[in-house]
């Protein structure tokens, strides 16, 4: 990579899983990284993490539902570092699994207000100050259940579905104006998300979702951050409002 020393990175949802692995990686290429999650301790250790290597990073305690948390998360972070170079707008929650006719309506709004509001308002704070200094680069984590179906799932799927149209309207809106927005897909990545849902700690499941891609295993948060760099860095000068699959293969068959 290059290009990013004196840049600036915000990172939703970097207290653990893709969101630290993307906030480490941003920090290792010279980013200054502004780390943002509801977890204070976690989020703090992904800035210990960063600093103990030499990196330059601050937490924010952010809840992306939260109109005045976002305002308040974009005006730190301007306020702290001068500017806002790459947004990746990550934070997400697993919602339940549940068939549709049965998912719990307080779920699925919650669902739907982390997962894609929350993407929303992120960008709407954003994208102003990436204006005003003439220019930036966003990353929506979507997931391949943006792409495909997913049986019990359908508040997950339904909002990165979502994320989907939001990135590729906005991709175009912004084009000319010096600002690339994307979306990165991840397939079943080993996370603290799914353990939640227990299917990384039943051996079985584990076995059974490893199974559901061609390369016959889930992906590791690195194998993500990876691609959301090479997204924000100069070799991707040319590429705004898509959908870039790191799935294992998933999607293809």
């Amino acid at each position: 990579m290059n290009g990013f020393g004196g840049k600036v990175a915000l990172v939703t949802g970097g207290s653990s899983g893709i969101g630290r692995a993307t906030a480490l990686a941003f920090a290792r290429e010279g980013a200054k990284v502004v780390v943002a999650d509801i977890d204070i301790d976690r989020g703090a250790e992904t800035v210990g993490l960063i600093r103990e290597k030499g990196g330059d990073a601050i937490f924010a305690k952010t809840d992306v539902t939260q109109t005045y948390d976002v305002e308040m998360l974009v005006k730190r972070t301007v306020g702290t570092y001068g500017r806002l170079d790459f947004a990746f707008n990550n934070a997400g929650i697993e919602g339940t699994q549940a068939p549709t006719a049965d998912y719990p309506e307080e779920v699925w709004n919650r669902a739907i207000a982390i997962n894609l509001t929350g993407v929303w308002l992120c960008m709407k704070y954003e994208i102003p100050h990436m204006l005003k200094q003439g220019g930036g680069v966003i990353i929506n984590c979507a997931s391949i259940l943006g792409k495909v179906g997913f049986a019990n799932a359908s508040a997950y799927v339904a909002a990165k579905h979502g994320v989907l149209g939001l990135t590729k309207t906005a991709a175009i809106e912004y084009a000319t104006q010096g600002i690339r927005i994307n979306a990165i897909c991840p397939a079943f990545i080993e996370t603290p998300m799914l353990e939640r849902g227990g299917l990384t700690t039943d051996p079985q499941v584990h076995q059974m979702i490893a199974g559901l891609h061609p390369m016959k295993r889930l992906g590791i948060p690195e194998e993500i951050a990876g691609p959301v760099l090479w997204l924000c860095s100069d070799a991707a000068s040319f590429v705004t409002g898509q959908a870039l699959l790191v799935d294992g293969g998933y999607v293809a068959q």
